[in-house]
């Protein structure tokens, strides 16, 4: 059985025969006739015989990857931001944001490759930018550099506004599971203020395959 995660940039594959592990291929070099078995993600329904909703599959991947009965779990994706909030074991409160947390991720990767910058060889800032969109915060680092700033800076300053404004979104934990490329991204975990635990990129794959248990 083939499972899939498909997202706005990227796309997350899982084949449930032979111990195969994840792969991740870029949503722009998809086939256009590919089917898959169960599906996810925004393009999912497009690709899939059987889709399952985004939270549904975050969920169902929470509970299978988090050992505790009190946690968020917040999932950054390229186009939006969505958190789950478990108290007790049970489901407590929800959130997706498709308009505020616009282009997120995609911007910041965008950003990098305009700029040529390695986000594993920076530091999170002491400045934040308010950023409440991925897309129209850019006018802040524009801004900022042109009043000085280097662009390096500017750039993960914009970046440390994006996370502090997700984690106010997910209910300012004081812990927080994190899922999504995002992940890997040190000025971005490192600029949320709170103890973070990151899950990595394929969250929602395994909550396609423990959606029935």
């Amino acid at each position: 059985m083939i499972l899939a995660d498909f997202g706005t940039s990227y796309c997350k594959f899982l084949d449930t025969e032979g111990g195969n592990k994840p792969t991740i291929t870029a949503t722009k070099e998809l086939p256009p006739r590919l089917r898959v078995d169960i599906a996810t993600g925004h393009n999912g329904q497009r690709f899939a015989r059987k889709y399952v909703n985004e939270l549904i599959a975050l969920a169902r991947g929470g509970e299978s990857l988090i050992a505790d009965d009190n946690y968020v779990l917040l999932d950054c994706g390229s186009r939006d931001i969505k958190f789950i909030k478990y108290a007790g074991g049970r489901v407590a409160d929800m959130g997706w944001n498709t308009e505020c947390g616009a282009s997120m991720g995609f911007t910041i990767e965008l950003l990098a490759r305009y700029y040529n910058l390695d986000y594993q060889n920076m530091r999170p800032p002491l400045r934040t930018f308010s950023v409440t969109c991925g897309v129209l915060g850019m006018s802040s680092i524009f801004d900022a550099i042109i009043e000085g700033t280097p662009a390096a800076e500017a750039v993960a300053s914009f970046v440390k506004g994006i996370a502090v404004n997700a984690y106010r979104f997910a209910g300012s934990p004081a812990r927080l599971y994190l899922s999504g490329g995002l992940c890997d991204n040190p000025i971005f975990t490192g600029s949320l203020p709170c103890e973070v635990i990151t899950l990595g990129r394929f969250v929602l794959l395994e909550g396609l395959l423990h959606r029935g248990k």
